[in-house]
């Protein structure tokens, strides 16, 4: 006698930050992406399999010009929400994005929600509770399989995100979390199929085990597939890294960013005398092709902000004298450059700190042409970031400079390149600061925490023990990037206008910008 069959299909989507029209912010161009696109997918599976699972992994609700624009002037419910509400979303996970714009904020889309949020390791302080949502969700599908999905956040927020935003919250351990609560659902709920949704990423290779990163704890769904017995499926994320695949019988998928893919699981199972059993399961990537029309629906529902928002970015607010252009980021990066040169005057002029230390943070800035827009504007400031001034010594400087100088290797050519260590598992280009304030050489024949060559602050060489207001933004002062020396240093100013509104307000208050460069150091090898 032929056995029962059954089968559930699962749908995710991570890190949309806030792209639903399939649209370059930089150009204006369609691209094959977005939340829009992926909505025709979305349909398009739902025709085949009218009970499969919708999941949304974090990271939805911050990021793109769109989301900015909506953050400031959206009234009544966020347009992702409405979207994912029309969509019919199951369930969607808190990711470390999501606090960005603070906890209330986070709480009203959570309430505006037609979904049940689900975060397992985010406590009261006070309560040990959660408290955003639940920490799983049981789900029936075709009135047979018991499916429970587990949320989980990286609990690595406290490091980036501002104490402001994240009073009274407690963030746990995610491994320690996820261990605790698959061993209380195997135990209490007995699913035929257990997902764990973790809005964080893989920290080892998945083929060979080794490290690919520091192991801070940023970063745990290795261990969470190889050291927690009782997990089906796991939904990573954050690393914005394209993967479908199995480890240690865990299927595994991550969707890239920014609307690139959809995570598509299939997971069959048989009925026997102990009830049903997992026979087979598959995971795949779906992206949207060039010619996958957007959704209309969706477009319906974000036209009206869209339109505003590409007004927003279309706004002149200045001009410019000379070359603030970027045509290399790397060049950017390995000697001074005027468009970095301006970035550190506004931090100066914002903070009045003596020194400065900032980031070239996207790879799609273009810099500023001879007339300037807000667009300009958040193509090069792409993270809600405010500025910290922090008090440091002569030591904590040389060795954020050291860290920086990591950035580099030198190639089989001989010449400079950027050390593997920053590319994989995901670029990270933003972890590399230049400085204002100071004088320095980078020396890459010297190895890794020993190429600062020259340190000298107005031709004096800088002294270890001496104090310096440094101004970064918030991110980096609170460690971000391995920056640990930063951590728990005084912090003599916080601010409360992200990068992105001081820069509009500078370009505005100075109407032309004239191209400079300090040439305060240099890279040699």
């Amino acid at each position: 006698m032929e056995r029962e069959k059954s089968k559930c299909v699962i749908l995710v989507t991570s890190d949309i930050h806030g792209y639903i029209q399939p649209v370059d912010y930089r150009t204006r161009e369609e691209i094959p992406s977005g939340l829009a696109k992926l909505a025709t997918l979305i349909k398009e599976e739902r025709t085949k399999c009218p009970n499969l699972l919708l999941i949304d992994n974090g990271d939805m609700l911050q990021g793109s010009p769109f989301a900015a624009y909506a953050a400031a002037h959206a009234s009544g419910i966020h347009p992702c929400i409405e979207v994912m509400n029309r969509l019919r979303y199951d369930a969607a996970v808190p990711g470390n994005h999501e606090f960005n714009y603070g906890f209330e904020t986070l709480k009203h889309a959570a309430l505006a929600s037609c979904f049940p949020w689900l975060s397992s390791n985010i406590l009261s302080k006070e309560s040990g509770e959660p408290v955003l949502g639940q920490p799983y969700l049981v789900k029936r599908v075709e009135d047979k399989l018991k499916v429970v999905i587990l949320g989980a956040t990286t609990h690595y927020i406290p490091h980036w995100e501002k104490a402001s935003h994240i009073i009274g919250l407690q963030f746990r351990d995610s491994l320690e979390a996820v261990k605790a609560w698959v061993a209380y659902i195997r135990e209490h709920e007995q699913p035929d199929l257990l997902i764990v949704s973790y809005h964080g990423g893989l920290e080892r290779d998945l083929a060979n085990g080794e490290a690919t990163e520091r192991l801070t704890g940023e970063n745990q769904a290795y261990a969470m597939c190889t050291e927690v017995p009782g997990i089906d499926v796991l939904i990573s994320g954050h690393q914005h890294r394209l993967i479908a695949e199995e480890l240690n019988g865990v299927l595994v998928v991550q969707t890239g960013s920014n609307g690139q893919a959809l995570g598509h699981l299939a997971i069959e199972f048989e009925h026997r005398e102990d009830g049903w059993r997992i026979v087979s399961k598959a995971a795949r990537l779906l992206k949207p092709e060039a010619d996958t029309a957007a959704d209309r629906e969706v477009e319906a529902l974000t036209g009206a902000m869209e339109r505003k928002t590409q007004e927003w970015l279309d706004q002149p607010i200045g001009t410019t004298e000379g070359d603030l252009s970027v045509r290399d980021p790397f060049e950017c990066r390995r000697a001074p450059h005027p468009f970095v040169q301006f970035i550190h005057q506004v931090q100066l002029e914002s903070t009045g700190a003596e020194i400065s230390a900032a980031a070239l943070l996207s790879e799609e800035s273009k810099g500023f042409g001879a007339v300037i827009t807000v667009r300009d504007v958040l193509s090069a400031f792409v993270y809600p970031n405010t500025l910290t001034v922090l008090r440091l010594t002569g030591e904590d400087i040389r060795m954020a400079l050291e860290q920086s100088a990591a950035y580099f290797e030198l190639g089989a050519d001989g010449k400079p390149c950027i050390s593997e260590a920053y590319l994989q598992p995901k670029a990270q280009h933003y972890n590399y600061d230049m400085w204002s304030g100071i004088e320095y050489d980078i020396n890459l024949s010297f190895p890794v925490g020993k190429r600062i060559t020259k340190l000298s602050r107005s031709g004096e060489e800088l002294r270890m023990t001496a104090e310096y207001s440094v101004v970064m933004n918030s991110y980096r002062a609170g460690g971000g990037g391995n920056f640990d020396m930063f951590r728990g240093k005084p912090v003599l100013f916080e601010g409360a206008e992200d990068m992105a509104d001081l820069a509009v307000g500078y370009i505005r208050s100075k109407g032309r910008l004239t191209a400079s460069e300090d040439r305060n150091w240099r890279l040699t090898w």
